[in-house]
């Protein structure tokens, strides 16, 4: 019986690396399959939409109104999160964008818990949690570091329009996690609605470019939309098998791969001290996450 229950531990830890390998891969494919930020979120989306329309068959949705309503109104949120998400990686890379979206993300979804929800209710929790903040925003600020090389010019042009862009994707993606704790759904119950929302914001922010959408961008980062519901997907699952601490805590690791692959694969230019101090600010950023976890035990 203890081997079993080994094995049946493992499997599900296991299944809660998949989302950090997806989602921490995720940006790099996006930005190897080109395209403006309209392309990606619309082929994305695209690609959201046909692994739910799959998952569908097997786990049927929630067509209660008031569910696919908040469903919908959860995708487009996620909308604008992940189109801003997709300008900033586009403006200040992603080896910047992601350590500090992840940051302010969890800092974030940190502080409304706190606020709204009450969820630090113990002096254990408080203690934890507030540590757990110190060594986020210490890692966004290690990551965010710049140095005395760039211009004046670069440093209030590129860096402040991505950090920006970083803030409203933040924004975005908070208002999309809310939303559903806020009315306590099941996110299989929503998977459909949400994705139709996700295609409908998508068509809004491509409303501009609507004539240029149709092309192999488009299509090349369908498959950005599979890794995505693939990776929710397994979230689900590793929350069931884990629970929320430690499925949450491991989806942070994701952070690391993509900021690494932005250095490595796409090949980011760094100083070796802009690359030590991301490297720490990566580090700090998932322990800060692991302890956010210990505090919804």
């Amino acid at each position: 019986m203890d081997f079993f229950r080994r094995v049946y531990d493992l499997n599900g830890l296991l299944i809660a690396l998949i989302p950090a390998l997806l989602w921490g891969t995720l940006p790099l494919v996006c930005m190897k399959n080109g395209g403006k930020p309209a392309h990606q979120v619309f082929g994305m989306t695209i690609g959201a939409l046909l692994f739910s329309l799959f998952v569908s068959f097997i786990y049927p949705p929630d067509f209660d109104p008031k569910v696919m309503m908040i469903g919908f109104i959860s995708g487009l949120f996620w909308t604008i999160g992940q189109f801003y998400q997709f300008a900033s990686m586009q403006t200040i890379g992603v080896s910047k964008t992601m350590p500090f979206s992840t940051g302010t993300q969890l800092a974030g979804a940190a502080l409304f818990g706190v606020i709204i929800f009450k969820e630090w209710d113990t002096s254990f929790k408080l203690t934890i949690g507030f540590l757990a903040l110190l060594l986020i925003i210490t890692g966004v600020l290690f990551t965010s570091y710049e140095g005395k090389a760039r211009s004046n010019r670069q440093q209030n042009g590129h860096l402040f329009r991505g950090i920006g862009y970083v803030f409203l994707s933040t924004l975005g993606y908070l208002a999309y996690l809310l939303i559903i704790r806020y009315f306590n759904l099941n996110g299989w119950s929503i998977i459909l609605s949400q994705s139709v929302g996700m295609i409908v914001g998508s068509l809004v922010f491509s409303a501009r470019t609507i004539k240029e959408i149709a092309s192999k961008y488009t299509f090349r980062n369908i498959t950005s939309g599979l890794m995505w519901g693939g990776g929710n997907i397994a979230l689900l699952i590793a929350t069931k098998l884990e629970g929320v601490a430690t499925s949450f805590s491991m989806s942070q690791i994701g952070t690391v791969l993509s900021t690494l692959g932005g250095i490595f694969l796409l090949h980011e230019k760094k100083t070796r001290k802009q690359f030590v101090l991301i490297l720490i600010g990566c580090l700090l950023i998932t322990v800060g996450g692991i302890f956010l976890g210990m505090t919804k035990r």
